[in-house]
C-alpha cells in the first residue's frame, strides 16, 4: 500500500522548465501544498484503534505457558524487537500480532512441552512508534521517544544500507484524514541546506530503493536546483 502511494505520487508529477529554473507541477490525483514542509498531525492523528496492535521493540510481554508455572515470563522485547524464552531461544516478536507470538513460541516448545498452550499478553506496549522501511540497515517499528527527526529515525533503523540515494527519501503523514507526502535529500539536511525535519508516531519514511529511483527519476534530474522539501498532498 505504501509503495502504491509512491507510484500515485511520482506518477502524476510533470517536470518541466521555466526561465530556465525546475517548476514541479501536481498531475491528478495530487495537490502541492502550499507549505515547506509537512504539517504536524493532530491528537488524534497520533492513535489508530482501527488496526491490529504489532508488537514492537521495548514493548513489555506477560508470557504464560498453561501448566507449566516455570514458564510464566515478564520479558521485553529488545531494541530489535527480539525476545529470548527458555527452551524455546531467541525470537522475532516484532511486526507480529500477540497471538502470532504465541503460535511462533508453542512451536519452538513442541519438542520440549506436551500440546504447549501459549498465551501472549501486552503489558505495556510503545503505541506511539514510526515506520522505517527502503535502503536501511533494518527496517522496522521504533518508538518516537521525545523530539525524533529524519535523521534519528534512520539512526535507529542503523544507518542506511550501501545502496541507499540519500535523495530519495519520503515521508508519508496523515493529517485529518489527507494524507501528504515529502521528498528529502540526506545529503542536502547534512550539509544544512534545510532543517532536519521533525517526524511523529505514525509516520513511514522510506529510504530509496530501485524501485523509487525508477520512479523519482524525472524529479531527481532536476534536484540540484531544489533547494528545499517537495511536499505533495494525495487525493
Amino acid at each position: 500500500m505504501r509503495f502504491v502511494w509512491i507510484v500515485a505520487l511520482v506518477g502524476a508529477l510533470c517536470v518541466s522548465g521555466c526561465g530556465g529554473k525546475p517548476r514541479l507541477e501536481a498531475g491528478p490525483g495530487l495537490a502541492v501544498a502550499e507549505t515547506g514542509q509537512l504539517p504536524e498531525p493532530r491528537r488524534e492523528d497520533l492513535t489508530t484503534a482501527d488496526r491490529p496492535y504489532l508488537i514492537g521493540p521495548f514493548d513489555k510481554l506477560q508470557i504464560s505457558v498453561f501448566g507449566v508455572e516455570d514458564m510464566e515470563q515478564k520479558i521485553q522485547a529488545d531494541a530489535s524487537g527480539r525476545i529470548s524464552f527458555p527452551l524455546a531461544g531467541v525470537i522475532e516478536a516484532a511486526g507480529r500480532t500477540p497471538g502470532e507470538l504465541a503460535t511462533a513460541i508453542a512451536t519452538r516448545l513442541r519438542p520440549y512441552v506436551r500440546d504447549p498452550q501459549v498465551t501472549v499478553n501486552l503489558e505495556e506496549t510503545v503505541s506511539q512508534v514510526i515506520t522505517v522501511e527502503g535502503e536501511v540497515k533494518t527496517p522496522g517499528q521504533y518508538p518516537v521517544v521525545g523530539r525524533m527527526t529524519l535523521l534519528r529515525a534512520i539512526a535507529r533503523a542503523e544507518g542506511t544500507s550501501e545502496f541507499a540515494r540519500l535523495r530519495e527519501v519520503v515521508i508519508f503523514r496523515t493529517v485529518g484524514n489527507q494524507r501528504y507526502a515529502g521528498l528529502y535529500d540526506l545529503k542536502a539536511i547534512r550539509q544544512g541546506a534545510y532543517e532536519d525535519p521533525e517526524v511523529f508516531a505514525n509516520d513511514v519514511v522510506i529510504v530509496g530503493t530501485s524501485e523509487t529511483r525508477r520512479i523519482f527519476k524525472d524529479v531527481l534530474a532536476v534536484s540540484p536546483a531544489i533547494l528545499a522539501p517537495l511536499i505533495y498532498l494525495i487525493r
